[in-house]
């Protein structure tokens, strides 16, 4: 069991059967009464938010859940298909209980699976990764100290703000956690 007073960012929690992540949360007092904790949930199994308001130490509980090593396969409508490493099932996910991860997956990347009561319901990324620029305007000569941004599209359809002068075919590191450009590699 969790008390409200463990909750931070990206902590995991189940509320009435069903697991939730921690978006945001603020502690609060009110003018009169006990402290509060407002929370904004993310539901791992639909990826839909919703706002919560919690007693200081109310209890919630812990998820049954475990990570396992994935190979991402491919797409298949609205579904990723991974492998499992182990036993070498194929298991899908939707991608929109992924929250916007999907946008990071190439073909044959290994990656972190959650499960819950083993079925994969949500990815865990590496904090940076390093994507083909497929689609942006040409960069000049020059343009190198602004602090101007341009969009560009990866390999894999993500559209993010590079520098301008970033062109087709360049290689940058970017931060899955926000979606901004890091470098260029």
């Amino acid at each position: 069991m969790y008390s409200t007073t463990d909750f931070r960012r990206g902590l995991r929690i189940e509320i009435d059967g069903t697991p939730y992540e921690i978006v945001e949360f603020q502690h609060f007092k009110p003018g009169k009464g006990g402290a509060m904790v407002r929370t904004k949930l993310r539901n791992i199994l639909t990826g839909r938010l919703q706002d919560n308001t919690f007693r200081s130490g109310e209890k919630v509980g812990r998820p049954d859940m475990e990570t396992r090593e994935m190979q991402f396969l491919y797409r298949d409508g609205e579904d990723l298909i991974f492998m499992d490493l182990t036993s070498y099932e194929q298991m899908p996910i939707g991608a929109g209980a992924t929250g916007g991860k999907e946008g990071y997956l190439k073909e044959s990347q290994m990656v972190q699976a959650l499960m819950y009561n083993g079925a994969p319901i949500d990815l865990e990324l590496p904090v940076s990764l390093v994507f083909e620029v497929r689609d942006t305007e040409p960069g000049v000569k020059g343009d190198t100290v602004s602090n101007v941004t341009k969009p560009a599209t990866l390999e894999t359809g993500l559209v993010v703000q590079v520098p301008l002068f970033v062109n087709i075919g360049d290689k940058i590191k970017v931060d899955t956690r926000t979606g901004a450009y890091l470098s260029r590699e």
